[in-house]
């Protein structure tokens, strides 16, 4: 009778870890990173962003300019509610709909924050991490994430870069 409690017990705890290591962690807009990463301490992150051509990329969607362009490419549909505009335009349009008027945010590069956003889980960079923040380890990487949109062979991925960098908070 013992050993099948202790079997329970330990199938309980193994699915309990299992489940909590599958968690899917889900976007929660550039709002909540605000919080946090506006002040000077913290790299002034989000004001990058929001002073940047990312956080606009869903507006230029209503220009003229998409819609002629849109109409060059006989798109079916408007360029704000077009696959192929939304997918570097809104890339959250499918995942998170609500804040695909976002543009390109905050969690485009660094992952969806419900798991990382605490203020407790920020501080220690392996909590982070496995709870969802996306870190790049090279510039060669920054780079390989911004050409999935910037395909054009005129993009310059030096000059782009030195326009959005951000420092990087010291954590763990």
């Amino acid at each position: 009778m013992k050993s099948i409690k202790a079997v329970s017990v330990g199938l309980v705890v193994m699915f309990s870890v299992i489940l909590l290591n599958s968690q899917e962690f889900t976007y929660v807009g550039a709002q909540k990173c605000k919080t946090c990463h506006r002040s000077e301490k913290r790299g002034k992150q989000y004001t990058l962003w929001e002073n940047s051509r990312h956080a606009k990329s869903f507006e230029v969607l209503f220009s003229d300019s998409a819609l002629e362009e849109a109409k060059k490419e006989k798109l079916e549909k408007p360029p704000s509610e077009s696959p192929e505009c939304l997918k570097c335009h809104g890339p959250l349009y499918e995942k998170a709909p609500d804040i695909k008027a976002e543009g390109v945010t905050c969690e485009i590069c660094h992952g969806p924050g419900s798991g990382y956003k605490k203020i407790s889980i920020m501080k220690n960079k392996d909590e982070a991490i496995k709870n969802g923040l996306t870190v790049y380890n090279s510039t060669k990487d920054i780079k390989t994430k911004c050409i999935t949109c910037h395909q054009s062979d005129t993009f310059d991925f030096d000059s782009s870069w030195e326009k959005i960098k951000h420092s990087i908070p010291k954590i763990k």
